[in-house]
């Protein structure tokens, strides 16, 4: 299971970015995707999270400023980040936990991957 993360940059305090998760791979279902921040000197930290029920979790930090959506046709998630402040300066990474299909004798199991990171820059 691969996930590709995209659309980090450097914006502006007050601007916007979304960033996109793409999963690819032979695996039978995500159960959840998450987005996750580590800024330099720190450790990393859960940003947002959606389960594949639709219940989603953020941090206090960024309660009300991002969202996280996902698009199960294309088997991706995306954050949408909005009054971005210079606090939210980190790499961003996604994360997918799911299950992978067994094959043959081979059973079944459980899988939690993480994507590239994307840098993202606010400026104040």
């Amino acid at each position: 299971v691969q996930l590709q993360a995209s659309g980090g940059g450097l914006v502006q305090s007050g601007g916007s970015l979304r960033l996109a998760c793409v999963v690819s791979g032979d695996y039978h279902s995500i159960s959840s995707m998450g987005w996750y921040r580590q800024a330099p000197g720190k450790q990393r930290e859960l940003v947002a999270r959606m389960t594949s029920s639709g219940d989603q979790d953020y941090a206090a930090s960024v309660k009300d400023r991002f969202t996280i959506t996902r698009d199960s046709a294309k088997n991706a998630a995306y954050l949408h980040m909005n009054s971005l402040k210079p606090e939210d300066t980190a790499v961003y990474y996604c994360n997918g936990v799911g299950y992978l299909q067994g094959r043959g004798w081979s059973p079944g199991r459980n899988f939690n991957s993480w994507g590239q990171g994307t840098q993202v820059t606010v400026s104040s």
